[in-house]
């Protein structure tokens, strides 16, 4: 990237008008001409952090109105723009669109409380089989080109400079679709802004966050923010007609003038007819824009259905001509790491294990009730709650797993800096009758041991992620590999 003047990445003129060679929220990150964006934070204030951005080379910093400039002796300030703004993080991501500049062609961004990363999977799968560059970015990372994997798996949303970073390297390798996962942080935090949106999808609106959001009318505002702000007016949404919160997000698209695809049972245009589930997937019934569709997918779970059916209009929406080969590709998707995972051993004796990310009430809920027309004997689940996370919500989804399974074993999730002990018992709260045991191995261990051949067994709440934090550290520790690791001996 080549240096910009201050003064075309800001709205104002000011009298100091230096070259900007980066721009950066990170005072480490600091070098010799960047412009530092000190922003206010719930755990760290960057405005802590402006005297160690001036020794490391920035000669424009960004604030909030009435911000005082620290007192630093060694600074002439006539050679550093001081430069206020009521919405720095907003700022923020509009100078890095300008400044990294080039972004794929078309870009995909699915938001929702669930599916998300499997709708943004299901269409980098479809737009890959059409022959054309597609990637997929959220909580999984970037999928398709490996080299980005690892370093990105650290949020769901991006901040804007890396986002905006990675967008025009994309753009530079030939990448031309980008799906990607809109988190309702994320969108509160402006972390989207300026990115070129094409379409978008909304999933579903339930129960979580709220320990950020503080309640459902503020966490239903942040979703919609994809809609009412990020969306191209010349682009199209992708809405779930049978979602609660259909009509809110409609209304917000209607008044911008987007064009809307509804999928669902409700819907006008993708419209889900028939669905029956089977031991190897799903067998389903769609209208498609008139056309009637008879096969088998091979996904568990009618929510997976719901996450086909909104990639299928994301993708309809910028290749409306080829419906009928996004039909014929179907049948070969597949279901993303993590999300109802199927552990696979070569023993007919062993129950059936599943591993799956769902760690919200409503998750649960819709997981295990996918679950039990596959199931011909019981159904046996771990799950643990996360520590330093919503604290309401752990005896709900007690009360869910004992309502809808045969025997629930409550154990650790991510405890953090939290007691596991108080967690537990706090899920317990709400399923008087479950196990409790401590340490994730040995619960898994216990389940699979107690399962018959026809039962299922769904070991929940952390689906691909390859760590357990336990106070300050992350532990190593991957589900599906204990989960093999059980079913062998």
């Amino acid at each position: 990237m080549g240096a910009y003047k201050l003064s075309s990445l800001l709205p104002a003129r000011y009298d100091f008008d230096p070259d900007i060679t980066g721009i950066t929220s990170d005072s480490r990150s600091v070098r010799t001409g960047f412009l530092f964006v000190a922003m206010g934070g719930v755990r760290v204030d960057g405005r802590a952090f402006i005297r160690d951005a001036i020794h490391n080379g920035a000669v424009a910093i960004v604030v909030e109105p009435q911000t005082a400039r620290p007192m630093i002796d060694d600074v002439d300030w006539d050679n550093i723009a001081w430069i206020e703004h009521e919405n720095p993080r907003l700022l923020l991501a509009h100078m890095a669109a300008i400044f990294y500049d080039a972004q794929p062609e078309t870009i995909f961004a699915v938001t929702g409380t669930n599916g998300k990363t499997s709708t943004v999977s299901f269409v980098r799968q479809i737009l890959q089989s059409l022959k054309m560059r597609a990637v997929s970015l959220g909580t999984l990372g970037l999928e398709g080109i490996d080299d980005y994997k690892t370093h990105l798996a650290s949020m769901t949303t991006l901040d804007p400079v890396n986002l905006h970073t990675l967008l025009a390297d994309l753009s530079a390798q030939g990448v031309s679709h980008v799906a990607l996962e809109a988190s309702s942080h994320g969108l509160h935090q402006y972390r989207l802004h300026g990115v070129k949106i094409f379409a978008g999808g909304f999933t579903n609106l339930t129960h979580d966050h709220l320990d950020y959001h503080k309640n459902m009318d503020d966490y239903r505002a942040a979703k919609s923010i994809l809609f009412r702000d990020l969306v191209r007016h010349d682009g199209c949404a992708v809405l779930n007609s049978d979602s609660d919160d259909f009509d809110y997000m409609k209304s917000i698209c209607d008044e911008r003038g987007i064009k809307i695809l509804s999928y669902g049972r409700a819907a006008t245009d993708l419209i889900l007819k028939d669905i029956n589930p089977e031991s190897h997937g799903t067998h389903v019934v769609f209208n498609l824009c008139g056309q009637e569709i008879d096969m088998m997918l091979p996904l568990v779970g009618e929510f997976q259905i719901y996450n086909v059916l909104c990639a299928i209009g994301l993708v309809m929406a910028r290749c409306p001509r080829r419906l009928q080969e996004i039909i014929d590709i179907l049948p070969n998707i597949h279901g993303v790491a993590g999300r109802l995972q199927l552990v696979r051993v070569n023993d007919d004796t062993k129950p059936a294990v599943y591993v799956d990310y769902a760690h919200t009430p409503d998750a649960l809920k819709n997981v295990l009730t996918s679950l039990r027309p596959h199931t011909k004997g019981k159904i046996i689940c771990v799950f643990g709650c996360g520590g330093d996370r919503d604290k309401t919500k752990r005896p709900v989804m007690g009360r869910i797993a004992s309502e809808l399974v045969n025997r629930v074993v409550i154990t650790d999730d991510n405890p953090r800096s939290e007691n596991p002990d108080d967690i537990r018992n706090e899920i317990l709260a709400g399923a008087p009758n479950a196990v409790s045991i401590a340490g994730r191995s040995a619960a898994i261990h216990f389940a699979i041991r107690m399962a018959d051949k026809d039962d299922i067994v769904l070991i929940a709440g952390k689906g691909h992620e390859q760590g357990q934090i336990i106070g300050d550290v992350i532990e190593p520790f991957d589900d599906v590999t204990e989960a093999i690791l059980h079913l062998s001996q």
